[in-house]
């Protein structure tokens, strides 16, 4: 089967300034567009034709790495656009508890999720995830992803440069601010959370 890229869940100019129109015009509709074409046009005719996305990712993990990064990077932008919301809410209900449990309060893990993310060495993504029952944050470097690692991946943030560039240019820890503090969707990680299982692309 052929993949689409993921629909945006708001409007281009939603996130501004955090995010604008314009990055997301280049963002969504030419680098994650990208990633899926050449995902496409790599499992056409394969044995990977009609398998999920992970399953894909899973398969390519290092035979393909050409495979491997425009899947996973399909994959983590799927997963980065619904991470991310226009009105965000604070964490509710039972992920609000393991917030609490597991990292102190949900003002720590903001200031957790923002000192890792301008920490982390070049690109990749932070993630906020699930694993044996424990919140953590984990990075990835590159294209790497948690889709087929064993974590229930709560949300993400994307680190690479076209992400925050046009908006913050070589300010990261700007963007991190203003996502962090002000557009995480938390209705989507309490939902993650309560599936108990990796998000699926569709």
């Amino acid at each position: 089967m052929a993949f689409e890229v993921t629909p945006l869940p708001y409007a281009s100019d939603a996130l501004a300034p955090a995010v604008s129109a314009e990055t997301l015009s280049f963002h969504h509709g030419k680098h994650h567009q990208a990633y899926v074409d050449k995902t496409n046009k790599a499992i056409e005719g394969t044995a990977h034709a009609d398998k999920a996305l992970e399953e894909i990712i899973s398969a390519a993990r290092g035979s393909d790495q050409g495979l491997f990064n425009n899947s996973a990077q399909s994959w983590n932008h799927g997963f980065y656009w619904h991470s991310l919301s226009a009105d965000a809410k604070s964490p509710s209900g039972d992920l609000a508890d393991k917030i609490d449990s597991d990292f102190g309060g949900f003002d720590e893990l903001k200031a957790q999720l923002k000192d890792r993310g301008a920490g982390h060495f070049a690109s990749g993504w932070v993630w906020l995830a699930e694993k044996d029952g424990k919140l953590s944050i984990e990075e990835t470097h590159d294209g790497d992803t948690l889709a087929d690692k064993g974590f229930n991946p709560l949300l993400t943030i994307d680190l690479w440069e076209h992400a925050y560039y046009l908006d913050h240019q070589n300010k990261r820890p700007e963007y991190l601010e203003q996502v962090v503090e002000n557009h995480l969707n938390w209705d989507f990680a309490g939902e993650n959370l309560a599936r108990g299982s990796a998000w699926s692309y569709s």
